[in-house]
């Protein structure tokens, strides 16, 4: 049996979590990275609370999620706590899961609000953006940051950031392992999740540099911590979370076919292109075929003759004929 993780009254079936990534995590990558398996918990991309208040729809409609994704956490990111906690009152009326605030996004649009890591600098606001949130739920809130904010004249905060969030009724923190200066260059120094797990007595997810299996039992094995969260490994390898589950339960990893490959990527694409208009279908679908075809034969001249294209039907038969070509 694949360890458990519990958050607040919620039991994830394995602790392994899909990080709430920009532009990325919509309801056609959280639906497919669960139906492929292995994840406890997907998240949505971040949403702003500055939208949802104001009545955006576009960023409204973002929220809408299946129950087929279950279970799932809402990121909401801002830098009032007024509307933070509107905004988690509107989270707690959809009835995910689990409600998460972003205090890691280290985007200069973010941080220029005040939001996201630029929040780690004020440990006050921080608090009351946490409690404000805390009292409009009656779903387990998490907060998600990172060490800091990187620069020379400030001091690594986390570890106040998590004592408060332990203190404020949180139910479980992640920690990627980088500053906010240092966005997703160098390593991720996870002796840092260790000393936080140390620090604290509610769940520990640890994040950054989690591409293989080898890379999450490491992460385990090195820090303690309750559950390991991946963003960028699974765009590298949507079967990741399939990886690390079936490690974790003592089995060998499972063989990925080239037709599985390509199974994957069609279903995925007919999705999109089935339910979006075509000029959405078609970013959407430019955008992951130039990550999932990493390492595929023929890859580069693929993603050069799938840019040229501005027919979604013919970018699924370009894609459908280069697997004929190269199995």
């Amino acid at each position: 049996m694949s360890p458990r993780l519990r958050i607040g009254g919620v039991e994830l079936a394995t602790p392994l979590v899909l990080a709430p990534m920009a532009g990325i995590c919509d309801r056609y990558f959280r639906r497919m990275i669960r139906r492929v398996g292995g994840v406890g918990l997907v998240s949505m991309e971040f949403i702003s609370a500055e939208a949802v208040t104001r009545g955006i729809e576009p960023i409204i409609e973002k929220m809408v999620f299946n129950d087929d994704e279950r279970p799932l956490a809402i990121q909401i990111y801002g830098s009032d706590p007024d509307r933070m906690a509107e905004c988690a009152a509107r989270v707690d009326e959809l009835g995910p899961e689990i409600c998460d605030i972003n205090m890691g996004c280290p985007a200069n649009k973010v941080l220029k609000g005040c939001a996201g890591a630029a929040l780690m600098a004020d440990l006050g606001l921080a608090a009351r953006i946490i409690e404000a949130c805390r009292r409009r739920l009656n779903r387990p809130l998490t907060v998600k940051f990172r060490l800091g904010l990187g620069r020379r004249a400030d001091e690594p905060t986390y570890l106040e950031l998590g004592r408060i969030c332990q203190d404020l009724g949180v139910a479980a923190i992640t920690l990627h392992a980088r500053t906010a200066r240092q966005m997703y260059t160098g390593r991720a120094d996870w002796s840092h999740i260790r000393r936080l797990k140390q620090s604290v007595s509610i769940p520990v997810i640890g994040n950054g540099d989690v591409f293989t299996a080898d890379d999450a039992l490491a992460m385990f094995e090195s820090t303690g911590c309750d559950g390991v969260m991946a963003g960028r490994g699974v765009l590298r390898d949507p079967w990741l979370f399939r990886r690390i589950a079936a490690r974790l339960e003592g089995r060998p990893e499972p063989e990925i076919s080239l037709d599985d490959r390509r199974r994957l990527m069609l279903d995925h694409f007919r999705w999109v292109a089935r339910e979006e208009p075509p000029h959405v279908a078609l970013h959407k679908m430019r955008t992951f075929a130039g990550r999932y075809t990493k390492g595929l034969a023929g890859g580069r001249a693929l993603r050069e003759k799938l840019g040229r294209l501005s027919a979604p039907a013919d970018f699924l038969t370009a894609l459908d004929e280069h697997f004929g070509q190269i199995t």
